[in-house]
């Protein structure tokens, strides 16, 4: 259990675009209702005795949406992070303002989530991310072949639309999609091909760190963390995503969060 905290952050920014997917209509609907869980639980935060303050002073944020979770993931803070959303470890919105009070009260739990680390070739990390890291065409509807090393020496390359890593929380978003399993914390990180040109494809999981590659040099690859391009990646240059760093996440007895 956690303590009872008294400093709450609140911090919004919607939910991610998962494979860097075109916004639509619904995408805007979950922004409004996402403005409208902020101001609920700011209502909450002072109704319970609390005191709304900024990431980097709070005994806990609580990050209204995917977007605001990585986004918390990547910030100066060391305060644990309640997830408010969409996602099997996040507290749906229509009970955000009763884990606030639970929060309030002491009435939580935590664990570790990894953070990855993407570093390409010998140059310094291109930056980090809290659900996966994507590799795919620059242009759409364009297909490439990747490699992926793993730390015991295997190897394997595949043709396709792009290469996904997820962590337990990203299991079930782009990677999901893409048939790759669904991560428990503590499992590791899964490696997922996106429409491989092959009949039985693979998916693999890996403790804390895999390298890929492109191993062509005919389209442009772009990488990917969470929903944020980071530039093209090289040719058969090394892309090691590793697990490098770690996030407090916090449930509460309203959520289906691991104990």
């Amino acid at each position: 259990m956690i303590e009872p905290v008294r400093r709450v952050a609140i911090h919004g920014g919607g939910d991610l675009d998962h494979g860097d997917a075109n916004r639509g209509d619904g995408d805007a609907e979950r922004d409004l209702r996402d403005g409208d869980a902020e101001r609920d639980l700011r209502d909450a935060v002072e109704t319970n005795g609390g005191l709304l303050t900024d990431p980097a002073d709070a005994d806990v944020v609580v990050a209204v949406g995917e977007r605001a979770l990585s986004a918390a993931a990547r910030g100066d803070g060391s305060a644990p992070v309640l997830p408010i959303g969409t996602g099997r470890f996040a507290v749906p919105h229509r009970v955000g303002a009763a884990a606030v009070e639970a929060l309030l009260d002491g009435r939580g739990r935590s664990w570790d989530h990894p953070l990855l680390t993407v570093t390409v070739g010998d140059r310094e990390p291109v930056g980090t991310a809290l659900f996966d890291v994507t590799l795919l065409t620059k242009e759409p509807a364009r297909i490439s072949e990747y490699g992926v090393s793993f730390p015991a020496g295997r190897t394997s390359t595949f043709r396709g639309d792009a290469v996904v890593v997820a962590t337990p929380l990203g299991s079930d978003g782009y990677a999901g999609a893409a048939e790759g399993p669904t991560l428990e914390p503590g499992t590791g990180l899964s490696v997922v091909p996106v429409a491989p040109f092959t009949t039985r494809p693979d998916a693999w999981v890996v403790p804390d760190r895999v390298t890929l590659s492109v191993e062509r040099d005919e389209e442009p690859v772009s990488v990917v963390l969470d929903d944020r391009r980071r530039g093209t990646v090289p040719p058969y240059e090394p892309i090691v995503v590793a697990a490098t760093g770690r996030i407090e996440i916090v449930s509460v007895p309203t959520t289906d969060a691991p104990e």
